[in-house]
């Protein structure tokens, strides 16, 4: 991908890396994932574009990181100490989604360190953008090594606010409809949500379509629900496998996250492919290791607040074998 400029004319960079037969071409747009390559694999393991213009539109969350708090807050409002924040509803005119529209994933971050096989991205977010409190100084880090991409996002505030941070590639093991991959997630429990997809609470995936404890073919069932890791609090652990129908390739993603949001991407109207073709839904999957969507608004859910003197360290390792 060449060098390109955003509609106010600041220059977006791409930055590639490479190391133990891992290629990644990533945008400090957004300080997004644009291309992921292993060798001896004929496609790309992540959905992206072919230049900047569809990470305006409706590609704006593919393979970016996102934030300050990533996935919903429902009723685009939630209480610290008892004062009010609302913040835009950018989802249905009702509740927020990835922070609205000046979140993460739109926003120009600076190249802070870069070598042949890691990049560092830095951003500084101001009180009050998006409605959030608390000046937020962020920084990712991708990083190559023994096949894998490890992504390790830290932030610290000024003031006590929600902090979560997520990554927002689509990925694929093959090139046909994700849908017919193996899939197993190491979770117990998961979290149903309303007809808006906020979250109404936590339920065992035992009998239900939401049962990967065992790996098996993902299904028609329409995918866009956080899954409520187990070893919560144990640090990096292995939490879900993806795995070719041919058994040729498997995803596995290791996090210290509390939850992992799983989207089959069945609707992705104007994603643009690299060659100028339409990615398909079920094209990838969104495999984002989180904390849990509305976790301001909901008590029993695992504490989300990042407060002054404390750092937040969100580790993902997505690693690939044959």
């Amino acid at each position: 991908m060449k060098l390109e400029k955003l509609p106010d004319g600041r220059a977006v960079e791409p930055v590639t890396i490479t190391k133990d037969g891992l290629t990644a071409t990533l945008l400090p747009y957004g300080a997004r994932l644009h291309d992921l390559r292993v060798d001896g694999v004929p496609f790309q393991l992540v959905l992206g574009a072919g230049g900047i213009e569809p990470y305006l539109g409706d590609m704006a969350y593919f393979g970016a990181t996102v934030g300050r708090f990533a996935n919903r807050i429902g009723g685009a409002s939630f209480e610290i100490e008892g004062e009010t924040f609302e913040t835009e509803a950018n989802q249905d005119g009702r509740h927020t989604l990835h922070s609205g529209s000046t979140g993460t994933h739109a926003q120009l971050w600076e190249i802070a360190e870069r070598s042949a096989d890691a990049v560092t991205f830095a951003l500084t977010l101001p009180d009050g953008q998006g409605g959030f409190p608390g000046t937020l100084d962020v920084s990712v880090r991708y990083a190559l090594s023994d096949g894998a991409l490890s992504i390790v996002t830290e932030a610290k505030t000024d003031r006590a606010t929600p902090c979560s941070f997520a990554h927002h590639s689509y990925f694929r093991v093959h090139e046909g409809d994700v849908r017919d991959a193996q899939f197993r997630i190491y979770a117990d429990d998961y979290l149903p949500v309303d007809e808006d997809l906020i979250p109404t609470g936590e339920e065992p995936v035992e009998g239900t379509p939401f049962d990967f404890r065992a790996s098996r073919v993902i299904g028609h069932h329409g995918y866009d629900h956080n899954f409520c890791l187990n070893r919560r609090g144990e640090g990096l652990r292995d939490v879900a496998e993806l795995r070719a129908p041919d058994g040729g390739l498997t995803l596995t993603v290791r996090t210290n996250a509390p939850g992992l949001q799983v989207y089959d991407a069945s609707s992705i109207p104007g994603a643009t492919a690299p060659d100028g073709s339409a990615w398909v839904p079920n094209a990838g999957i969104a495999l984002e290791t989180q904390e849990w969507p509305d976790a301001p608004n909901q008590p029993g859910f695992p504490d989300c607040i990042l407060w002054p003197g404390e750092t937040y360290r969100h580790e993902v390792v997505y690693a690939f074998s044959r």
